[in-house]
């Protein structure tokens, strides 16, 4: 964390540990996701008994993994690919520390180039740290926004991008599609893939369809509002062998039960958890998982708010294991514009231990492909994936696929037009029970896995004060623009 702007938002005070309560507080943690696992450690390090149910037989939810075996015989991890790991997100960077506390199992991407299909490169390696400057550089270098386009912009229809906050940036732009906000401003057509590629399409989201607040939100959290910057850092292995399976032991090593493998099915008034009392109940779950675990909990309005809850078109992973090698220069990582329906590719020997050996081994490489909002069937989508990574990649044409593994899921939720002021927030209207995930509303500048993690803290932070326990201090990128004398001007006109 180098942005002495970030902002500390203080936990309540308490007792340190529950060992000093009448009773110790039993907590079922439904989802052994980010957020759960968050949550599930903030409580169990004041001390409360926790119980982790998780439908998988892995950790990590949607950033977790699993074994398989390639066609050559060798074992390898598969997962829903690609995820980046920024230095704003500091809540769940701090999750991380808990096993790992120089976060040496992260290792920086220097770079983030986008290619468009046009063939011109973009990338974030080497500009200034500072917002504002950092704008002001690419633009210097960029091949796609140059500074007639920076002049052409329409400045007043451009100001939601420098006076964000939550939840008024909501309140303006939630009911204006992303692509209609960047037709408004001006932003250039060229190089509206920078805006698409970098931001909203990591929502797995129809630029017409998504929220120009998300995007604004965006905007200011990885470039305009933090001094962090767009170079991230990624795993050094497989997620769950680099990530998930220490915190596990870690939470363990704390007294957290780890129910893997089951489903709940039930949650009742109480806590009930398929008929087994608990003080308290953290639901981080995904959509489908929450809509089906509500039953009569809460209010009305409560569980139509929860029912109205949507998920983002299908996605597809599709990762190949290659006989011949990828050329030496490429980057580890790249996204894509203009270019449907691929929207990155990353080649994992770069990165990642077990992709390298396997490349060292066989003289190959490990490439995996992304399409987001996919419109075509998955056969389809991967036939399309593969043609694309031949035309950006020459060399992997006359490449023999050894072994191939695909994932296509649509679990990822939607952050669609007007949505902001019915999704469901960390606190319910049904005393002991929280909510917790990507998903989930809370007013801060936060998205993605970070939102996860964030989320999962307040959860935790919630009962613990109901207990009257410590909570945990969470962090956030500024919580406005930096420049003041935008809200000024916003003011004014």
């Amino acid at each position: 964390m180098i942005d002495k702007k970030s902002v500390l938002h203080p936990a309540a005070a308490g007792y340190a540990s529950a060992s000093s309560l009448a009773s110790v507080p039993r907590v079922a943690v439904v989802g052994g996701g980010i957020a759960g696992l968050s949550a599930a450690a903030a409580l169990a390090e004041r001390g409360v008994s926790v119980e982790v149910f998780e439908k998988e037989n892995f950790l990590g939810g949607r950033v977790g993994g699993w074994s398989t075996t390639l066609d050559d015989g060798s074992t390898a991890t598969m997962s829903r690919g690609f995820h980046a790991f920024f230095r704003q997100y500091y809540n769940l960077r701090n999750v991380l520390k808990r096993t790992d506390p120089g976060l040496q199992r992260l290792h920086a991407v220097e770079d983030y180039p986008l290619i468009d299909a046009d063939g011109r490169i973009d990338g974030f390696k080497g500009l200034p740290s500072t917002p504002g400057l950092n704008a002001v550089a690419f633009v210097g270098k960029s091949p796609t926004f140059r500074w007639r386009d920076l002049k052409a912009l329409n400045g007043i229809a451009a100001l939601p991008l420098m006076t964000v906050s939550v939840p008024e940036t909501y309140e303006q732009l939630d009911e204006v599609p992303a692509a209609e906000f960047l037709r408004r401003i001006n932003f250039p057509e060229a190089a509206r893939h920078l805006a698409f590629g970098v931001f909203s399409r990591s929502f797995f989201a129809d630029p017409e369809e998504m929220s120009a607040a998300e995007l604004a939100m965006m905007f200011h959290l990885y470039f305009l509002g933090s001094s962090e910057g767009l170079v991230f850092d990624v795993p050094t292995g497989p997620y769950p062998q680099t990530l998930w399976e220490p915190l596990g032991e870690y939470l363990r090593g704390l007294g957290v039960g780890f129910r893997m493998g089951t489903s709940v099915s039930s949650i009742e008034r109480g806590f009930s958890v398929d008929g087994e009392k608990f003080d308290g109940v953290v639901l981080a779950a995904d959509i489908k998982g929450l809509q089906s675990l509500v039953g009569s909990l809460g209010t009305d309005e409560w569980r139509a708010d929860v029912a109205a809850l949507q998920n983002t078109p299908p996605f597809l992973v599709h990762r190949v294991w290659l006989d011949k090698p990828v050329a030496a220069d490429r980057p580890p990582f790249i996204g894509t514009g203009g270019m449907p329906p691929i929207d990155n590719i990353s080649v994992l020997e770069r990165f990642e231990d077990e992709a390298a050996e396997w490349a060292s081994r066989t003289g190959g490489s490990v490439v995996e492909l992304h399409a987001y909002a996919a419109t075509e069937s998955e056969d389809v989508t991967r036939e399309q994936l593969m043609a694309r990574m031949h035309e950006i990649y020459p060399e992997t044409r006359d490449a023999t696929v050894i072994a191939a593994r695909s994932e296509w899921r649509n679990d990822c939720p939607l952050f669609g037009l007007g949505d902001f002021a019915r999704r469901p927030t960390v606190r319910t209207p049904e005393p002991g029970l929280v909510l917790a995930g990507d998903g989930i509303r809370i007013d801060l500048p936060v998205a993605l896995m970070e939102r996860a993690a964030t989320t999962g803290l307040h959860a935790a932070n919630t009962l613990l004060q109901s207990w009257g326990l410590a909570g945990h201090d969470i962090w956030t990128v500024p919580t406005r623009g930096r420049y003041r004398v935008f809200d000024k001007i916003a003011r004014v006109v």
